[in-house]
């Protein structure tokens, strides 16, 4: 097993912000630092040396993160990264090796392709479950039932709530318990 990568909230920020996009890219950066782009540019040259984002081609100038022989060049989550975040595994038809893909004028990195659910196996289904359960579920519960670490176990709580799930907080044996708001019928 390999040794979990520590990551900054900017880098984690910036990986979990990519592996919600259809596409993968992790620019244009999130709104909320995007007046820190000096830091954004400091941790992206970390991340592409951990192989935890990949350079690759695009179409988008606004998704560019350097330009090569009039080509543009952008930046995407590898497999590595999502397995690093714990988000979900490529779908198929997507980059799933973290060896950079060739940069070709002619191609685009941008994907028509859905987004799925989690597979049924996915340590996020895991957690969902958890979560949909009468009881919620602790912090700890989570960490001990995917193996994540516990700040990669609250970015993956914080990828469900932007992913429009209702999750709400309660205090149980002064523990706090997290569960999924279920609809009113």
């Amino acid at each position: 097993m390999t040794r979990t990568t520590n990551l900054n909230d900017l880098q984690l920020m910036l990986l979990s912000t990519a592996s919600r996009r259809d596409d993968g890219s992790v620019l244009p950066p999130p709104e909320s630092p995007g007046d820190q782009q000096e830091r954004i540019s400091k941790a992206i040259p970390t991340l592409l040396k951990r192989k935890l984002i990949l350079e690759a081609p695009v179409t988008v100038r606004r998704k560019m993160w350097r330009e090569q022989d009039d080509r543009l060049i952008g930046l995407v989550i590898s497999a590595r990264g999502r397995e690093a975040i714990g988000a979900s595994s490529p779908e198929v038809g997507e980059e799933a090796s973290d060896a950079p893909a060739a940069v070709d004028p002619g191609t685009s990195n941008e994907r028509d392709v859905a987004p799925s659910s989690p597979r049924a196996e996915s340590k996020i289904e895991t957690v969902l479950g958890l979560l949909r359960s009468g009881e919620g579920a602790t912090l700890a519960a989570m960490v001990e039932a995917t193996g994540w670490l516990p700040h990669t176990t609250r970015a993956a709580l914080t990828g469900l709530r932007n992913k429009g799930h209702a999750i709400i907080k309660s205090t149980r044996d002064g523990a706090t318990v997290y569960q999924i708001q279920q609809a009113a019928a």
